[in-house]
């Protein structure tokens, strides 16, 4: 596995000096993490690993990394949100009220999409790192305006 990644590595370097084009590779240790954004809650741990998330368009990919019971309240994207759990388990529930009973866990390698504006909320279960791509802005919208943490 080892010797594909490298030569993997060496292809795309090949690749950008034939073509001028940057090329952007991230190994498991490389990613850097650190404080979220105001309008996500203390104690998770955000990687911004392509674009910007706050501008006003473009891609963006983070990672999210979040201790055992760490909760996201309901809320809700005016854009498409892609998520792929990398490591840990994540419990997703659809609705506007926070209920532990009906959430569905989704071990490493699951992957949902959630279309604008469709109100969601989850939970790590057990440390968890999940991924998300999507279009910029990154924005949360909180179904009760008391759960956003950047007005707090």
């Amino acid at each position: 596995m080892r010797k594909i990644l490298l030569a993997l590595c060496a292809l795309c370097m090949l690749l950008s000096a034939q073509t001028g084009v940057k090329q952007n590779i991230f190994a498991a240790d490389q990613i850097k993490y650190g404080a979220p954004p105001p309008f996500i809650a203390a104690g998770a741990q955000v990687a911004v690993l392509e674009g910007d998330p706050s501008a006003s368009s473009g891609d963006f990919t983070i990672r999210l990394k979040m201790p055992d019971g760490y909760k996201i309240s309901p809320h809700w994207h005016p854009k498409r949100e892609n998520v792929t759990v990398i490591s840990g388990n994540f419990k997703v529930g659809m609705g506007d009220k926070f209920d532990e009973s009906k959430m569905t866990s989704f071990a490493p390698g699951s992957f949902a999409y959630l279309d604008p504006e469709m109100h969601h909320y989850a939970m790590a279960s057990g440390d968890a790192v999940v991924q998300v791509h999507g279009m910029s802005p990154l924005q949360f919208n909180y179904v009760n305006p008391a759960d956003d943490p950047s007005k707090k």
